[in-house]
């Protein structure tokens, strides 16, 4: 059978299908909690989560795409308790049920969207202007809003379904508030060039961080926007510098040796400044959020995540090429020998070599997308998700003595719009 049994170790049966069994108040009395810092970890490996994404790949693929519920389950189910502070690793407790119902009932909302909005944009679209573009562009608009509500709904499940050390993290409704304020924020970066953007990143996390809580303790975000705009213009500033080199080549239609050698620089450039400002503004924004006394440390390196992007990315396409290869030359010489064995039937001939051609195609196509989810988890996400639980530290664990259980979010949803929409596809 297909669809595995989805509990892990340190997984509560009665949580994952939905009971209401947890001890209304629970207290945190471990002796570790009093040591006052507790330092991050990850324990999972490579090879370990390689196959997982790999056996899991084929399954979604044999269900026509239904076991990707369950595949994304058990590999957070993997993530999560891989990630330990002081030796107590996470709990996640989704039910892929949930989120295959969820998706459902979001399928049936979008349907009568695009059926019913799209149709009466296209009437008007030809009513008023006599061509379809305006309609596509307020169709597009349109589905914006939807994907901010649909990712805010997405982590307040997520995080209404992981767990340390029994305590249970929640995210407050507030899913229309987030759209209005995550739009109105995109509108003041889009008209400032980019300029706003640190503003952006700091308003949207700190509207999300101070509707979170870790049971009875809720979080906050504490700070301001400009404490990321020094980081930012590692980005800001070679992306100034390739505008004015467009505008120049384009003035001047001069585009040799010196201009290629700067846009390679400037190219490069950016890239480093968008790696650096990820891992700076992850840095900083975490040091400045609390949970009570407590606090979090992290140091990660700018350096270290680059390289993990780079060799990461660029092994994994170049190993996936290099096992997708010989089986398409042996596939397409297979082919050919058909072929010139029934050179007497031309068109039997014809019709095989169309159908042998779609197949290899079909093939190649599910099995690049295998191998690149698989290798992309092994040496991207592993890596970057161990360094950075590496480079933390949480302190002044005390507050989490005091802390109580709160009543189990529902939220039968789960992530049903943002499977929908492919906005929650990530772990």
């Amino acid at each position: 059978m297909i669809v595995e049994d989805i509990t892990e170790t340190g997984v509560d049966e009665c949580d994952l299908h939905g009971s209401s069994s947890d001890h209304s108040e629970v207290h945190s009395n471990d002796s570790s909690a009093t040591l006052g810092t507790l330092p991050g970890e990850f324990v999972g490996r490579r090879w370990r989560v390689f196959w997982m994404a790999f056996k899991f790949g084929i399954y979604t693929i044999l269900t026509l795409g239904f076991y990707r519920f369950w595949m994304k389950t058990r590999l957070r189910r993997w993530y999560w308790s891989s990630v330990r502070f002081g030796g107590h690793p996470f709990e996640y407790v989704g039910d892929p049920l949930e989120k295959l119902l969820g998706f459902l009932i979001a399928v049936v909302i979008l349907a009568f969207y695009i059926c019913v909005v799209n149709l009466a944009l296209m009437f008007a679209s030809f009513s008023l202007f006599q061509g379809d573009f305006p309609a596509y562009l307020l169709s597009f608009l349109g589905v914006v809003p939807l994907w901010l509500f649909a990712a805010y709904r997405a982590r307040r499940y997520v995080l209404a379904r992981t767990r340390w050390r029994g305590i249970r993290f929640s995210l407050d409704p507030g899913a229309w508030g987030y759209v209005y304020r995550a739009l109105w924020h995109w509108t003041l970066t889009l008209v400032s060039f980019g300029v706003l953007w640190p503003r952006k990143t700091f308003w949207l996390e700190k509207y999300k961080t101070d509707r979170t809580s870790f049971g009875s303790a809720p979080l906050e975000q504490h700070g301001c926007w400009r404490i990321l705009f020094i980081p930012f213009l590692q980005v800001l500033i070679p992306a100034m510098c390739g505008v004015a080199l467009i505008i120049w080549i384009g003035e001047t239609g001069h585009f040799q040796g010196v201009e290629i050698g700067l846009s390679c620089i400037l190219l490069f450039w950016f890239g480093f400044g968008v790696v650096h400002y990820q891992v700076q503004a992850k840095r900083r924004l975490t040091e400045l959020k609390s949970i009570g006394e407590a606090s979090l440390t992290i140091n990660p390196s700018v350096t270290v995540v680059l390289r993990i992007y780079i060799l990461g990315y660029g092994l994994s396409g170049i190993t996936a090429l290099i096992i997708l290869v010989p089986i398409s030359v042996i596939a397409f010489s297979t082919l050919d020998l058909v072929d010139v064995n029934l050179r007497l039937y031309p068109e039997i001939s014809a019709v095989l070599s169309t159908w042998g051609l779609t197949v290899i195609g079909i093939a190649s196509y599910f099995g690049l997308f295998l191998m690149w989810s698989a290798l992309t988890h092994a040496f991207v996400t592993m890596p970057l998700w161990r360094h950075y639980a590496s480079v933390c530290e949480l302190r002044d664990t005390q507050t989490f003595s005091v802390v109580t259980q709160l009543p189990r979010d529902a939220f039968q949803e789960a992530e049903g719009f943002a499977e929908a929409l492919d906005v929650g596809a990530g772990i």
